[in-house]
C-alpha cells in the first residue's frame, strides 16, 4: 500500500510544480519517474529500506538520493513535507480532477484560482451553473467536455482495469494451489475472457475440504472483508477495489460450470438454446438429456462437443458469431503469445522510459524476443522528453552500435513514436524519416477535434506514404479519456489503400484498438501489430494483455506482422 500512494504523492508534486513560475522540466520528470518506478515494484518500499536502508532504493531506476530520502519520510512519518507545503500552496484533489478528459494540472489550477474548484463536487456545481463557459480558456466546449468526462469517471466506478484485475486473481489461484486444499482451480468470468476492464472475480475450486479453503481465503492479506461466507461460495472484498466469488465445484459439474461462469450471458443463452432444440438440459451441474441422464459435465469441451460445436476459446465466447461458426467447426485458430518474434514500441531513456536501449534490448532477448523496435517521442511531447532531429540521430548511432554488441542475441529496428501533427504533417524531417527502419505515428495532442477534421488529419498523414504503424490509433484512456472521434471506416480503407498497419498497444490503460474495432478494421483486410508500448523492462510482459485484446478480435497468426521473422518483416517494410 506504501507504492502506491508514494506514488500518486510524486505524480502529484510533479502536477503541482508545473504551475510553478520557476518549474523545472528536469524535476518534473524525475519525480514522474519515481513514480513509474515505485508503482511497478514487486515488494513495498519500506521492505527495501529495512533490507537494504535508503542506499537501497538509490539502486532503483530513476530514484536519486533526495528522491530516496522523501520516499523514507514517508515510511518514517506518513507524510512528506514538501507535499504538505506544496498543497498549502495548491489545495486541489490533482488525483481525482486530472483523471477527468480535457482537465490537465494547469486548467485545474485556473478553475480553482477563478472559481475556488477544489474537488469533482465543487466542478459539478460550477458546470450546472454554466459559470466555466465564461472564464478565457474555456468556454461551451470545454463544459460539454468536462460533463461528458466526469460521467465517463462515473461510469467506470466498480469497475478496475484488467491489467490489475488479472494479476491479482493469478495471486490468489497461485497461493490457493500451494495451500494443499484444493485438486484444482480456475479463473472464470469477464477476467477469463480478457475484457478490459472487470467488475469482480470469478475463481472455481475443486476439494473435498471446502470448509478449509473458505477459511483460507478469508485469511488472504489481498482480503479487505468478508462480504459472505459458506461451504460452496464464499463472497470476499478485495483491497484492489472489487470482490471475489469463490466456488467449490463438485469434480463430476467442473467442466460444466467452467462453461457456465466463464461465457457471457448472451453467448450462454444462445448456447442453452441449443441444448434444448437438441432435447437436452444444460446449466451449470451438466448437461443432461430428457430423462435426467448426465451426457457430459467433467471436461468442458465435451459439452461444446456434445452439441455439435466445435470448442470456442474463452476470448470469443460474447455471442458475436462465434457460435455460428462453431456449429460449422470454422473457427479461426486464434493468434498466440508465443506466436510473436518481436516487439515494435518501445521507449528508453532517451525521451520518458526508465532504462537504457541496451536493458530494454537484453530483457526483450530474455522473453525470447528475437527482434524490437525503439521508438522514443519526438520532440513535439516535450513532456515526455522527445528527442530533436539531432537527438534522434544520435539515438540511431546508439542503436547501430548496441545491434553490433547484440548481434547473435537480439536485432534492434531504428525507429521513433512519431506524433501526427494538428495539420496531419510529421513531427520529424522527411531526411530523419528515411533513415528509419519503419515509421510509427501517434495522436497525442489536440485531441479534441471534430470528427470531420481529425478525420482529415488521420488520412494525410496515412496518405503521405511515410507512415508503417498507426499507434494506439483511438488515443484513448480506459476510464480516463475517450476516444478521439474520426471516421473510422475511412481510414481503415486509407490505412489498408496504404499499406499502414494498426497498432494494438498492450497497454493496459489503452488497449488500443479494442476488440471491437479490431474486428470492424478485420473487415478491410488490414494487418496489425501487437506491442507493449513498453516504458520499462517489466511493461514488456505487457504483451499478453494484447494479445488477449486481439484474440477477443478473432486474429490469426498470420493477421499480425511481428510474427513475421525478421528478414520477411523489414521486406513488408520496404514494400
Amino acid at each position: 500500500m506504501n507504492n502506491q500512494r508514494i506514488a500518486e504523492i510524486f505524480n502529484e508534486i510533479a502536477d503541482m510544480l508545473e504551475l510553478s513560475k520557476d518549474s523545472n522540466i528536469f524535476e518534473i520528470r524525475a519525480y514522474k519517474k519515481a513514480a513509474l518506478t515505485i508503482e511497478s515494484l514487486s515488494e513495498d518500499v519500506s521492505e527495501i529500506i529495512e533490507k537494504d536502508g535508503i542506499e537501497g532504493l538509490t539502486e532503483l531506476n530513476g530514484i536519486g538520493k533526495a528522491l530516496a530520502e522523501k520516499i523514507n519520510e514517508f515510511i518514517k512519518t506518513g507524510k512528506i513535507k514538501k507535499y504538505e507545503e506544496l498543497k498549502k500552496i495548491y489545495p486541489i484533489d490533482f488525483k481525482n480532477l486530472t483523471r477527468i478528459q480535457g482537465l490537465g494540472p494547469k486548467r485545474a489550477y485556473s478553475l480553482y484560482k477563478n472559481l475556488n474548484v477544489s474537488n469533482i463536487e465543487d466542478l459539478k456545481k460550477v458546470l450546472s451553473e454554466k459559470k466555466i463557459q465564461t472564464l478565457p480558456g474555456f468556454g461551451k466546449k470545454s463544459e460539454e467536455e468536462l460533463e461528458n468526462g466526469i460521467k465517463l469517471l462515473e461510469s467506470s466506478k466498480g469497475r478496475i482495469l484488467l491489467g490489475k484485475a488479472l494479476p491479482e486473481a493469478e495471486l490468489i489461484i497461485k497461493k490457493l494451489k500451494s495451500s494443499g486444499f484444493v485438486e484444482k482451480v480456475v479463473l472464470a468470468g469477464s477476467t477469463r475472457r480478457m475484457k478490459e476492464t472487470v467488475g469482480d472475480l470469478d475463481i472455481l475450486v475443486i476439494s473435498i475440504t471446502p470448509e478449509k479453503v473458505m477459511d483460507f481465503i478469508t485469511k488472504l492479506p489481498e482480503v479487505e472483508k468478508t462480504i459472505a461466507k459458506g461451504i460452496t461460495k464464499t463472497t470476499v472484498w478485495l483491497k484492489i477495489g472489487i470482490s471475489c466469488d469463490i466456488r467449490v465445484v463438485p469434480k463430476e459439474s467442473f467442466g460444466a460450470a467452467q462453461q457456465y461462469f466463464i461465457g457471457s450471458k448472451d453467448h450462454n443463452v444462445k448456447v442453452r438454446q441449443i441444448a434444448v432444440k437438441k432435447g437436452y438440459k444444460l446449466n451449470e451441474y451438466g448437461l443432461y438429456d430428457l430423462k435426467g441422464k448426465i451426457i457430459a459435465n467433467e471436461d468442458e469441451s465435451n459439452i461444446y462437443e456434445k452439441l455439435g460445436m466445435q470448442y470456442p476459446e474463452p476470448e470469443m465466447r460474447e455471442n458475436r458469431g462465434e457460435i455460428e461458426l462453431a456449429k460449422e467447426n470454422k473457427l479461426p485458430k486464434l493468434i498466440r503469445i508465443d506466436d510473436i518474434l518481436g516487439d515494435l514500441h518501445i521507449h528508453s531513456k532517451y525521451s520518458d522510459g526508465l532504462n537504457t536501449i541496451e536493458e530494454m534490448a537484453i530483457a526483450a532477448a530474455s522473453l525470447g524476443r528475437s527482434y524490437i523496435g525503439m521508438t522514443d517521442h519526438s520532440k513535439s511531447e516535450y513532456v515526455a522528453n522527445g528527442m530533436d532531429e539531432k537527438r534522434v540521430l544520435r539515438y540511431f548511432d546508439e542503436i547501430d552500435k548496441i545491434n553490433e554488441k547484440l548481434k547473435n542475441k537480439i536485432k534492434i529496428l531504428k525507429s521513433a513514436e512519431t506524433d501526427i501533427l494538428k495539420d496531419g504533417s510529421l513531427d520529424f524531417s522527411d531526411k530523419v524519416l528515411e533513415k528509419m527502419d519503419y515509421v510509427l505515428a501517434s495522436i497525442h495532442t489536440n485531441l479534441n477535434m471534430n470528427r470531420q477534421d481529425m478525420t482529415k488529419r488521420i488520412l494525410t498523414a496515412i496518405n503521405s506514404y511515410k507512415i508503417n504503424i498507426i499507434a494506439h490509433p483511438t488515443a484513448r484512456l480506459i476510464n480516463q479519456r475517450q476516444p478521439i472521434e474520426f471516421d473510422l471506416d475511412k481510414v481503415f480503407q486509407a490505412a489498408k489503400d496504404n499499406n499502414v498497419v494498426l497498432e494494438i498497444n498492450s497497454y493496459p490503460e489503452r488497449l488500443d484498438l479494442n476488440d471491437e474495432n479490431i474486428l470492424r478494421a478485420k473487415e478491410f483486410n488490414l494487418l496489425f501489430s501487437i506491442n507493449t508500448d513498453s516504458h520499462r523492462t517489466s511493461n514488456l510482459e505487457l504483451l499478453r494483455y494484447g494479445i488477449g485484446m486481439a484474440k477477443r478480435g478473432w486474429l490469426i497468426k498470420k493477421d499480425v506482422i511481428n510474427t513475421l521473422p525478421y528478414e520477411n518483416l523489414i521486406k513488408l517494410f520496404k514494400k
